[in-house]
């Protein structure tokens, strides 16, 4: 869920808890934790509203003055719908965090992790990935993604896909440029 840098601080403090947004259809589902540039957020509700219906303690929720200013901002296609996104900040620690910092693996964690990476391999469309795209990130951390996929011969975008999927067996860490083994990660290439 993209949400604009001058909401950030709002949410984190709670004094935002409201987003509008025009959709085609929803986006979000209501009980689910999303991670975004604010942080983690719960969806608590989201509903469709009609935009000369949108009350004033919403609007203010939302981090503006008038309900105007909230129906001024609004993205898309005039036609599509105007949902109400009720959220909150998760203070809480990102689960795929605990996991990657998580070094204490048994040899049953190694052979789980490797079962998950086999299957991973199995089920790829491109065939097995999973050792050299660990590889690349052990031998080049902080290198762009773009030039990890290219020495790799892979596309960009399904190469960032798969290092997702890396990290949320907690093996990988994404840093501003580039990708690093998480310690999990270290730990079970040295135990694999």
């Amino acid at each position: 869920m993209l949400i604009e840098r001058r909401l950030h601080a709002g949410i984190r403090d709670g004094s935002i808890t409201v987003m509008f947004r025009r959709w085609r259809r929803r986006q979000v589902t209501p009980g689910n934790v999303y991670r975004t540039a604010a942080g983690r957020v719960i969806v608590e509700s989201v509903n469709e509203v009609s935009p000369e219906r949108i009350r004033h303690a919403d609007a203010v929720a939302a981090g503006y003055r008038a309900v105007e200013e909230a129906l001024a901002d609004l993205q898309g296609d005039e036609s599509d719908p105007v949902y109400l996104v009720r959220l909150r900040h998760v203070d809480e620690p990102d689960p795929r965090e605990v996991l990657a910092n998580d070094t204490g693996l048994s040899t049953s964690d190694v052979e789980e992790i490797a079962a998950r990476l086999a299957k991973l391999d199995r089920t790829s469309t491109r065939g097995p990935w999973t050792d050299e795209t660990l590889d690349i990130i052990r031998r080049r951390p902080a290198i762009r993604a773009g030039d990890l996929a290219e020495d790799l011969g892979r596309e960009l975008l399904t190469f960032k896909v798969d290092v997702r999927k890396l990290k949320n067996l907690g093996l990988t860490i994404s840093l501003e440029k580039g990708y690093r083994l998480s310690p999990r990660g270290e730990t079970y290439l040295r135990l694999r």
